[in-house]
């Protein structure tokens, strides 16, 4: 029997589809690479910044998205969901601030802020016509620093 080895850095990607059950299977795949990684210690804070990621994907873009999740050295992980709107969120687009006490939108990104150890978004402008995006990404680590 051969036995294969994946050294870092390795990359998985998931493409969704506009589903409401996506986040749920981005959960699934991001746990099994994270154990079978040896990084089960992240689990818990990638899943609530991927959940957020996706799930803002599936309520505010009307196509298909992706879940990238990547080894980025040093115990961490980035995470990044791309999808078909070009709006890329408050969170993303300056210093994030807690949303007014009576926001009816914004807490999940704003959450995603406040756990990610870095995060940030890429305007996707090539393509076809209509066919852009955004990508937004983050990055955790097994232990904040404060």
């Amino acid at each position: 029997m051969v036995s294969a080895t994946v050294s870092p850095p390795w990359t998985y990607t998931l493409q969704l589809p506009r589903d409401p059950r996506a986040p749920g299977v981005a959960r699934g795949m991001l746990r099994t690479v994270l154990r079978v990684h040896g990084m089960a210690e992240l689990t818990e804070i990638a899943e609530l910044l991927a959940s957020e990621l996706v799930t803002n994907a599936h309520l505010h873009s009307s196509g298909p998205y992706s879940l990238r999740l990547c080894d980025a050295g040093r115990s961490r992980i980035r995470l990044a969901v791309r999808d078909t709107s070009p709006r890329i969120p408050a969170p993303f687009r300056w210093a994030p601030a807690a949303p007014a006490e009576a926001a009816e939108q914004g807490r999940g990104l704003y959450l995603v802020t406040l756990y990610a150890e870095s995060w940030g978004a890429i305007p996707l402008r090539r393509g076809l016509p209509g066919r852009g995006g955004k990508l937004l990404w983050v990055e955790c680590a097994a232990e904040k620093p404060w």
